[in-house]
């Protein structure tokens, strides 16, 4: 009798709370440990003559990764779906933003004015702007779907769409002239309206209009001198003949390189980078992928994007998982995010394409990145409690 009652019960499944993917979790988690080990590694040496401290830059990205996993943890138990009532007034909220580094709280640095300082914090109002642009999107498309399966397709619902993050970007790139930001958020813009609108004509014949374009922009910049150019044109340049401006435009690119191509398969071992002795500028910034590369080699490279795919796809199977549009939505903005931030990091350090400062996710120095690519992190693992 008893089994026969027990047989009846219905299946008990867990809880979705404890559901979440520790998976990613831990895939990031080690990222970020790597990434304060390199920091102090890359710029050890510059710290310790500048500021006469060596661990200066790792104090500074620890505090701001301390904050970045509170904002994690409060993105995971924070209800993300109240995201959705956030969607008009974040693109709203990022736009101002960008808009005030043109004013007193606008702050330069090494020439580029893309900080505001409000006394407690200082951060990049870009950043912010790529996760509102994310929290747009997933709302908008969502609501247009509720409203039929093709009103995204429209002129009138692709202009309610793809407008809004275009001015996102139009401004970043004219107020703090971050072009690396802006095509981060228009490709953020693009992936998620792909999902949204499968039809695979349309991107092609944008695809095939941005390669045509990219190329005649080349050819005409190998017609001209570096000198008789914009400061764009003279990176196209530099980037096409780095070794006819070793000193000047392509010094960091070249630096880069060799710090590459000295770290051959093994790697010189941790902390024994020669680059980073004041050869390679900023190694802790931007290019620090060249670093980790001469100290830890082809393996270490290797490992290291290894790591990102597992995860990106990670959220690739969240997405696919998840219960709800919206919150699918939210983890293909972070996936798009992370992705193209990889990829153009690599590829401008190993100069498949022109330098523009783009940080490595996690692992680059920089509190205002960190903070919020965690705060992303939070998010999907707050979706991930959901999936089926």
């Amino acid at each position: 009798m008893a089994r026969q009652l027990a047989a009846k019960q219905p299946i008990k499944f867990r809880s979705s709370k404890h559901n979440m993917d520790y998976v990613l979790l831990t895939v990031v988690l080690f990222l970020v440990g790597f990434g304060l080990l390199m920091i102090y590694s890359a710029s050890s040496y510059e710290a310790g003559i500048d500021y006469n401290d060596s661990a200066f830059y790792l104090k500074k990205q620890a505090q701001s990764t301390a904050l970045g996993f509170v904002g994690l943890f409060i993105m995971i138990k924070f209800p993300y779906k109240e995201l959705q009532k956030m969607d008009v007034i974040a693109i709203i909220v990022s736009a101002v933003l960008i808009m005030l580094v043109k004013t007193p709280l606008g702050i330069t640095r090494n020439g580029a004015s893309r900080w505001i300082d409000l006394q407690i914090i200082t951060f990049q109002p870009a950043e912010v702007a790529k996760i509102g642009v994310i929290i747009y999107l997933a709302s908008i498309i969502q609501r247009l779907e509720s409203l039929g399966k093709n009103v995204v397709r429209t002129p009138k619902g692709l202009a309610i769409v793809f407008v809004p993050p275009t001015i996102i970007a139009g401004l970043v790139y004219v107020l703090t002239s971050n072009l690396s930001s802006a095509i981060i958020i228009m490709g953020i813009a693009v992936a998620m309206i792909f999902v949204a609108v499968p039809d695979y004509k349309w991107f092609v014949a944008a695809g095939v209009t941005v390669v045509a374009a990219v190329v005649a922009l080349v050819a005409y910049a190998s017609t001209i001198d570096v000198t008789s150019g914009s400061f764009r044109m003279g990176r196209v340049v530099a980037w096409l003949h780095p070794e006819a401006y070793s000193t000047d435009k392509a010094f960091q690119t070249l630096q880069a390189l060799y710090a590459i191509g000295s770290g051959g398969i093994w790697g010189k071992g941790l902390g024994q980078s020669m680059q980073k002795r004041k050869f390679l500028p900023e190694a802790q910034n931007d290019m620090i992928f060249s670093i980790i590369c001469e100290e830890l080699g082809l393996f270490g490279a290797v490992a290291i994007i290894l790591l990102f795919v597992v995860l990106i796809w990670s959220c690739m199977v969240i997405a696919n998982k998840t219960v709800d549009r919206f919150g699918s939505l939210l983890v293909v903005g972070v996936m798009a995010h992370y992705a193209i931030q990889v990829i153009l990091n690599i590829a401008v350090v190993t100069n498949t394409i022109p330098n523009t400062g783009i940080t490595l996710p996690f692992i680059s120095y920089g509190g205002t990145s960190t903070l919020f690519l965690l705060a992303e992190i939070g998010i999907v693992l707050n979706v991930s409690k959901n999936c089926r």
